[in-house]
């Protein structure tokens, strides 16, 4: 069969329709509450979720992409090509730990990689993933009829798939932002639902009788206009058209679509593609639908009308299906602005992390979920208003929510667990917020220091431990808040102690204890501390790698929720992985140091005449290590002075240095020109790395004379510091950094450098400041250097001592430094 090119065109909407087709049965054959169908990108590692069914885009936005190399269940069944069955949280949190922190709710999931046929020339084999989030199951046999399904239904998709992409250029992908579309939902009463068919070649529309009685008019429509206009109001009537339209020319819209009435009333209409799978789509398509009345009813209507407490109903896309005129008054939108509208478009302030988290939670968990969000003074202000008390009631399709006024809610962790009636929020909102710090922690250190910051406070706790595994011993690696050298007779400890800590980590199960007596009574004889307060120990294991483990503290006895206990342990997990992360960084840290000072020079090339100092202060935050160098060549009959800057930190930048720092003196020691040694050095970048670039400036010196030769790629300009103590910027003509242009010219320019005269050469760490321009970090050094004392007798290692003290010294340093100082001696 040909596809033309008509159909290669209009392939995203046909591919939308079949995506939408197979979320929508799969959460049916799963018995699920949402799902729906992440597929590859044209980016090239990166899937895209394409369809989203039951689900609230705005609500689930950071899982719209996802990388195929990221430790979740999604990424894990597109690259290895299996399915992943996870029955419950507890599951979900012993396997994917990032997973179950960023949506810590009791649900279990299956996820599908829908394959390409035999035969395929698709690149991967694998076009996405069939996903399902279903109700919570004891084990993974609960799940073998459903999974049975998913994966029929993942063999039509991609055979389907696998039609569609034949001729197509390009190939099934997806770059857009996902068709979110209604699940599966039990069917409405057959009294309230009308039914319609259009054929916009003949624009001949069909109706039934149902469609007459729901709209009280005996002859619906005799156009697709004509249908419009019966079913919505003027304001609505152009969006009904335009769905039916889009649908028509294969372009499915975002459905379904809720409209209000003439009468008032709101009605919902879904539209879908017909023709017979067996032979080719009409050009354009033929069209059929249903239109129903989606409200609660009169009567209940009526009931609601008069409730002292704000009531609304969504469905599981977030779009307002009845609100009483309290929930309006409260919510500050006239039921106007609130029905057939997604709760966050029309009351934006409600897009509060901890609001939105509940939200997700009535999502996809069975139980009633209550928070307090703080109402704005108004609409464009901060959050200086009053408190409102949500209460969300979650069924298969409809969430109930009730508002009213709330008293003051305490801002503290204390007084939240201490406020009555209020439910501390913390469970929920912060797993997300120490995934995002843990992201910017590198090393053990910096990953305790976040511990500390974000989870102490957020569940109350005083003290914090962290032990690590090596040599089948558990080393403390981190400890605040225990009285002093308390835990040091536990430093050390082995696997065969009788530790709460050590059977944490070894048993796999985390051990919560409401107070020091419980746990004195779980573990007689264990030295305790003064306080009588809980305690938390938590397994720090990643990807099934025992890791070390973690102790919380509280100062007094509390006991810890099943919501708290999933989600310390869900954090557990995050914590593991992080360490994990961060010993792997610093293993491969130290081996760029050492790497590093293996490549810097152990001595400067001497010469009668000249003298020369050179300093290395590597950066303190990330690797450490980066591609600043020096070096004193003896070129021909005088020296050349080469600092140069390559971009980037770690074992790669380093590596690369030494490259450059070997040519730069090969090309010396043969007597080139300067600028000769820029353009070799540059296409030799160019060849070994082509992607990477680096900074230099070289400087050929003639001791006799003081004569200098100063070629500059892209590096900070020179200071020279005259034997009287002026000083001067020398800002050079110079070409572009090496690494970037193959066919670049470096200028070369001829200075003298005055017996008692100092040259400096530096790199941008030593200038460069967060908050100022780099040109005032230039002029600060060019100060300090005219302060200096006048070299001689070798003093130039002082004044370089001198100069550097400050970064020296300084707490952090964001980038490494590199510092060169050369002067002539009298004859």
């Amino acid at each position: 069969m040909t596809r033309s090119a008509e159909d290669t065109h209009r392939m995203p909407g046909r591919l939308a329709a079949l995506l939408a087709d197979a979320s929508a049965e799969a959460v049916r054959a799963a018995g699920g509450r949402a799902g729906g169908v992440y597929l590859r990108s044209s980016t090239p590692g990166l899937l895209r979720l394409a369809v989203l069914a039951g689900l609230p885009g705005p609500l689930f936005r950071p899982w719209f992409r996802m990388h195929v190399d990221r430790p979740f269940p999604v990424a894990d069944a597109y690259r290895l090509g299996v399915q992943v069955v996870l029955p419950n949280a507890t599951e979900t949190m012993r396997r994917y730990p990032q997973f179950a922190a960023g949506l810590p709710f009791p649900f279990g999931s299956l996820y599908v990689p829908v394959m390409a046929a035999a035969g395929s020339t698709g690149s991967s084999g694998v076009y996405g993933v069939l996903t399902v989030l279903r109700p919570a199951a004891p084990d993974a046999t609960e799940l073998l009829p459903a999974r049975e399904r998913l994966t029929r239904l993942a063999e039509e998709l991609g055979a389907d798939l696998r039609g569609l992409e034949v001729g197509a250029v390009p190939p099934v992908v997806w770059d857009g932002e996902p068709l979110c579309v209604l699940s599966p939902s039990t069917p409405p009463s057959a009294g309230r639902i009308g039914r319609f068919a259009w054929d916009p070649a003949s624009d001949a529309v069909k109706t039934d009788e149902r469609l007459h009685t729901l709209l009280g008019e005996p002859d619906v429509a005799q156009s697709v206009q004509d249908l419009a206009a019966a079913v919505a109001t003027t304001a609505d009537a152009p969006r009904v058209l335009a769905a039916l339209q889009e649908t028509a020319a294969g372009r499915p819209p975002q459905l379904p679509l809720y409209v209000r009435a003439v009468d008032g009333a709101l009605r919902l209409m879904e539209c879908w593609t017909a023709y017979d799978s067996a032979t080719e789509p009409p050009d354009p398509y033929r069209v059929r639908g249903v239109v129903l009345d989606s409200g609660p009813g009169a009567a209940a209507d009526a009931a609601a009308d008069l409730l002292p407490d704000g009531v609304f109903c969504m469905d599981r896309l977030g779009v307002v299906r009845y609100a009483n005129p309290r929930a309006g008054q409260l919510l500050r939108r006239s039921r106007d602005e609130l029905l057939g509208r997604s709760l966050w478009e029309a009351v934006p302030w409600l897009n509060q992390p901890a609001c939105e988290d509940h939200m997700r939670s009535a999502l996809l968990a069975p139980d009633p979920v209550h928070c307090h969000v703080r109402r704005p003074a108004d609409d464009g202000g901060e959050f200086e208003g009053d408190w409102l008390a949500l209460s969300v009631y979650p069924s298969p399709d409809v969430l109930t929510c009730t508002v009213q006024p709330a008293g003051r809610v305490a801002d503290s962790p204390t007084e939240r667990e201490s406020a009555p009636g209020v439910s501390s929020m913390t469970p929920l909102y912060r797993p997300i917020v120490l995934a995002i710090a843990l992201t910017e922690a590198v090393t053990a250190r910096q990953v305790s220091a976040v511990v500390m910051r974000e989870l102490l406070p957020a569940f109350g706790g005083r003290r914090l431990a962290i032990y690590l595994l090596q040599d089948r011993h558990l080393y403390l690696a981190w400890e605040t808040g225990f009285p002093a050298g308390f835990l040091a007779p536990f430093d050390g400890v082995g696997l065969d102690t009788r530790l709460p800590g050590v059977e944490t980590l070894t048993t796999g199960r985390p051990l919560f204890f409401d107070s020091m007596q419980d746990l004195a009574a779980a573990y007689p004889g264990i030295a305790l501390d003064a306080t009588e307060g809980a305690r938390a120990f938590l397994p720090l294991i990643a990807s099934g790698r025992p890791v070390g483990s973690c102790i919380l503290g509280f100062d007094r006895p509390r006991s810890f929720s099943s919501e708290e206990r999933t989600v310390l342990t869900a954090l557990a997990g995050l914590i593991a992985h992080a360490m994990q992360k961060a010993q792997r960084y610093e293993s491969e840290a130290a081996l760029a140091r050492g790497l590093q000072q293996a490549l810097l020079p152990r001595r400067l090339s001497a010469h009668p005449r000249v003298e020369t100092a050179g300093r290395y202060l590597p950066g303190t935050q990330g690797m450490e290590v980066g591609g600043d160098w020096y070096d004193v060549v003896e070129a021909g009959d005088g020296l050349a002075l080469v600092i140069g800057d390559v971009q980037g930190h770690g074992v790669q930048a380093a590596a690369t240095m030494g490259q450059l720092r070997s040519a730069v003196r090969a090309f010396a020691l043969g007597g080139r020109p300067p600028d000769e040694v820029m353009s070799g050095t540059n296409r030799l970048l160019i060849d070994l790395d082509p992607g990477q670039f680096a900074s230099c400036c070289y400087i050929w010196l003639d001791p006799a004379t003081g004569t200098a030769l100063a070629a500059r790629a892209g590096h900070l300009p020179p200071l020279l510091r005259e034997p009287d103590g002026s000083t001067q910027v020398l800002h050079l003509p110079g070409g572009v950094v090496l690494g970037v242009d193959p066919r670049a010219d470096y200028p070369v320019t001829e200075l003298r450098l005055e017996p008692g005269a100092v040259l400096a050469l530096y790199t941008d760490g030593l200038v460069e400041r967060p908050d100022a321009d780099i040109d005032i970090g230039i002029t600060e050094l060019r100060v300090a250097l005219a302060k200096a004392a006048a070299p001689g007798g070798g003093q130039l290692a002082g004044m370089a001592d001198r100069l550097t003290a400050r970064a020296r010294h300084a707490r952090d340093r964001p980038d490494d430094i590199a510092l060169l100082l050369a002067t002539r001696r009298p004859a």
